[in-house]
């Protein structure tokens, strides 16, 4: 039995040094003062009680329950609707200092406009409440996908000027009851891939798409729609912002930003073909959000392709959005090749994918198709991009995690190694003078994923369908992100051996 633990514990010390996590070369005192580290979620894939104190639909339920998850839907999810506080006890055990989560529109105002539901407003009090009780920061989402499905009926949702007169209410709704203890509010979330999922190929909700491009589409037009949708979305946001600065901020001493998903393009040769694609692609996928942000317009090269299809902003529109923002949030995940592929330029009818002429492939580093490629360097350049296009403005890291298979082990090495790479290179760029706030993991619980439900998860924490009290379980990336928070610079190794015998408890 001692030969079979010395074997074991050779074996688990040399994946440690190997995930250089024998010894931390960082720890959490040497980010600034005031940086956070926490982790996050959304309304509709962790609440659950979809249907319950007075919530109605959101695009999210009926495109899950028209089957795209192969079954699955948020109806129950990981229920954190009634298990919130037991969700913030393990915060604390885990030593969050932040948590990132979003408000169900449908939740607060079921019919996208008119009366605030009471119950709705009584549920993130209390969540909110018990957050900060426990010395955890609430981040708050306002639209995290899941547009109220009574608007969407009405009058096409985000594809409509009337979104942003509804939009900026539910924000003031939000602003009126919860900015008291909020301090952190995000208007969308990564509206560059809700658009393109949603409104060009389709494969997202509402699922507004036109042939050639789209698929399992009756409505949409692939060619237009995305650019009005993103120019409503930007103008919404703008509005909410400066109803929060006129009306809130000098009161609430809040901060109010927008977050984007983004991707470090590399080109996949060193043409200058394939060169001048990586830049266009920055600017058709990053740009087309930011650009506005800080410039007050659409980048030169989107507006000399798409032409006439791309919507004017007013001067005045363009001066609401310009510096509409305190912070951006940023998704980042991993690192895309891309090469040149002008030849869509020559189509007669184009959509975003096809103007901005590139061809996207995954970067291929070993590891398996399933996993991101771990490329936390992505990272450190996409901050520095940040800095030296867009006047470095404060950043906080929203989503970050590693993708694995449901059910897949506890022992998520690939997820520690993720998240051990990924810090360090966000300190590094700190150090060299990005302006980066906070870090927040996605994900904090294994939870309905956008993309594909329940095939992949994220989490901290395995969530186990099966049980009837959904019973959350630590991952081994959970007492690794604890470790860190707790300063426990060095994971002493019996420590962790103990840890895995015992089911990874925190404490």
């Amino acid at each position: 039995m001692l030969l079979l633990m010395l074997r074991v514990s050779f074996f688990l010390c040399f994946l440690l040094i190997k995930l250089s996590l024998c010894a931390d070369k960082y720890s959490r005192d040497d980010f600034p003062p005031g940086f956070v580290f926490g982790a996050s979620s959304s309304a509709y894939q962790v609440e659950g009680a979809a249907d319950q104190d007075g919530r109605t639909p959101s695009i999210l339920d009926t495109y899950a329950h028209a089957g795209n998850y192969d079954g699955a839907t948020g109806d129950v999810a990981c229920d954190q609707y009634h298990k919130y506080k037991e969700d913030v006890q393990l915060m604390v055990d885990t030593g969050l200092e932040a948590y990132r989560f979003s408000i169900s529109w449908s939740r607060l105002i079921p019919n996208g406009r008119g009366p605030v539901n009471p119950k709705g407003v009584q549920y993130y009090n209390n969540l909110i409440d018990e957050l900060i009780t426990h010395g955890i920061e609430p981040h708050v989402t306002l639209h995290h996908s899941d547009l109220p499905q009574a608007l969407d009926d009405e009058y096409g949702g985000w594809v409509s000027r009337k979104i942003v007169k509804d939009f900026t209410t539910y924000a003031d709704a939000c602003f009126k009851n919860f900015g008291d203890r909020v301090l952190h509010w995000t208007t969308m979330n990564e509206p560059n891939v809700f658009i393109l999922g949603g409104y060009d190929v389709g494969f997202l909700p509402p699922q507004r798409c036109s042939a050639p491009f789209g698929v399992n589409c009756s409505r949409g037009n692939s060619s237009t729609e995305p650019y009005m949708a993103a120019h409503y979305t930007l103008l919404a946001h703008a509005s909410a912002a400066r109803l929060y600065k006129k009306m809130y901020q000098d009161k609430q001493h809040g901060y109010i930003g927008i977050n984007v998903f983004a991707y470090w393009f590399v080109p996949l040769t060193k043409t200058i073909e394939d060169e001048l694609a990586t830049q266009r692609a920055m600017d058709f996928y990053f740009g087309w959000v930011l650009n506005p942000l800080v410039f007050g317009d659409y980048p030169d090269v989107m507006k000399k392709i798409v032409g006439s299809r791309i919507p004017v902003f007013t001067s005045l529109e363009s001066r609401i959005v310009k510096g509409s923002f305190d912070f951006i949030g940023l998704n980042y995940y991993n690192i895309l090749n891309i090469k040149d592929y002008s030849s869509t330029l020559k189509m007669e009818t184009r959509d975003f994918m096809a103007d901005s002429a590139i061809k996207i492939s995954p970067l291929d580093n070993g590891t398996t198709t399933f996993e991101y490629p771990i490329t936390p360097w992505g990272l450190q350049e996409l901050l520095e991009y940040i800095k030296e296009n867009y006047g470095n403005p404060p950043i906080y890291i929203h989503e970050n995690g590693q993708r694995t298979r449901r059910n897949s082990s506890l022992e998520d090495w690939g997820r520690v190694k993720f998240l051990q790479g990924h810090i360090q290179s966000l300190l590094e760029a700190i150090r060299n003078g990005s302006n980066s706030r906070g870090y927040l993991t996605w994900s904090f619980l294994d939870s309905l994923e956008l993309l594909d439900g329940y095939e992949s998860s994220y989490g901290l924490y395995y969530v186990d369908l099966e049980d009837p009290d959904l019973k959350r379980q630590p991952k081994l990336s959970a007492h690794w992100y604890s470790h860190f928070l707790k300063r426990k610079n060095v994971i002493n190794f019996d420590e962790v051996l103990t840890s895995i015998s015992n089911g990874y408890d925190i404490q």
